[in-house]
């Protein structure tokens, strides 16, 4: 079976789109492993006592993962699911339309 045109535009966009998720989550996460690397003493400024702020960046970089996934979740289920069941519509219709010519 061959790949339609409008599947492989669906799946690059996917792909695209995972690419600049990733790139965003590891540029916070890389972000802060540099931080913890070269700058320990601004990691530990106290923002109040008992908290400091390597506490609330590593909070931040959780949290951070999290709306990414969730922004991928919306995303997919919003565009690219969509789009594909129309795809899925497409196919079954061309094989229906096959199945009945002679």
């Amino acid at each position: 079976m061959q790949e339609s045109p409008r599947l492989a535009r669906i799946a690059a966009r996917r792909l695209r789109f995972a690419l600049f998720l990733t790139a965003v989550t590891m540029t916070v996460y890389f972000g802060f492993i540099l931080l913890v690397a070269f700058d320990k003493p601004l990691l530990g400024r106290l923002v109040s006592p008992g908290l400091s702020v390597g506490i609330v960046l590593g909070a931040i970089v959780i949290l951070a993962s999290w709306l990414l996934t969730f922004v991928y979740v919306r995303w997919a289920n919003g565009v690219y699911d969509t789009e594909l069941a129309g795809v899925r519509v497409d196919d079954a219709t061309a094989a229906e339309r096959d199945r009945g010519a002679p």
